[in-house]
């Protein structure tokens, strides 16, 4: 038996810092979609601090409601707080507030210097991130987590990004919300087909579970092909042509004969290829100002 993390490292461990490129891309991408001379960098600060908030509060919410329920008993994966009972759960539900509350004082800063509307956008995405497994109908567990991965991880954290530089949308600023998106979730189905099994046990029925091991390696390839999709609708095919080369080894983990456990590697690999493509969109769309 492995020894238990610090109390430190604990901490860190369950906020899964594995899937943050998930909030900071598509808050990397939306900045970038401004000439860089005209970047508006507090607001773009305060996008990346409430897209981050709200990532962690999330992880954590999930870590106590999954924990809760008994679904983390049952599964494989990254260290969680409550399932060790390690920290009360009480502890770890308060953490998960604390995050959203901060997400929540970014967000008021960034409507104060931008449009008010936010606030409900804001609202609406606290809730989403709370009631992903908690509540008594948890959305989560009846596959509809992509819904929400799609849309508040690509459309409105590229799209809202976007918008508080420009204060108003460029139309490309959608198709990469979908190319955002479409990673976030390919990171998400990274996470579900490891965890096929044990869901299926627990009674979480995400897609992946529903369509069981096999059948939802094709989830994976949806996803990527959001990714591809997206660049390629934005103009950007370079970028479109970099994601099917980076994912292909992802693809094959997720085709091959792999469970549990063994398919850890495949959410690494899918974060990584998720900063890659971030990083590579960044720099051409500040070069193309450049250079056209």
């Amino acid at each position: 038996m492995s020894e238990a993390p610090g109390p430190l490292r604990r901490w860190v461990l369950a906020a899964r810092p594995r899937t943050l490129p998930a909030a900071a891309v598509p808050v990397v991408v939306g900045v970038t979609l401004v000439r860089p001379a005209a970047i508006e960098w507090t607001n773009a600060a305060l996008c990346f601090a409430v897209a981050l908030a709200l990532q962690i509060g999330t992880n954590y919410a999930n870590d106590y409601s999954d924990g809760i329920r008994g679904t983390d008993e049952v599964r494989v994966g990254p260290f969680r707080l409550t399932a060790s009972k390690l920290v009360p759960a009480r502890r770890v539900r308060d953490a998960a507030f604390a995050w959203f509350g901060l997400a929540g004082v970014a967000g008021l800063a960034l409507a104060s210097r931008t449009s008010w509307w936010l606030v409900v956008i804001g609202i609406t995405a606290v809730m989403a991130g709370w009631l992903y497994t908690g509540g008594p109908k948890p959305y989560g567990y009846y596959g509809f987590g992509e819904l929400f991965v799609f849309g508040y991880f690509g459309l409105v954290a590229t799209v809202g990004t976007a918008f508080a530089q420009h204060e108003s949308i460029p139309a490309r600023a959608w198709w990469l919300g979908v190319a955002t998106g479409s990673m976030a979730c390919a990171l998400l189905e990274a996470n579900n087909l490891r965890d096929v099994e044990g869901d299926r046990v627990a009674g979480k029925k995400t897609l992946a579970a529903r369509l069981g091991r096999a059948r939802a390696s094709w989830l994976y390839v949806v996803c990527v092909g959001g990714v591809i999709l997206g660049a390629a609708l934005a103009h950007q095919v370079a970028i479109s042509a970099l994601a099917a080369v980076a994912y292909f080894p992802a693809i094959r983990m997720a085709f091959s004969s792999k469970n549990g456990r063994a398919l850890l590697p495949m959410l690494k690999h899918s974060s990584q290829v998720q900063l890659l493509l971030g990083t590579a969109l960044a720099i051409t769309l500040a070069t193309n100002y450049y250079l056209g």
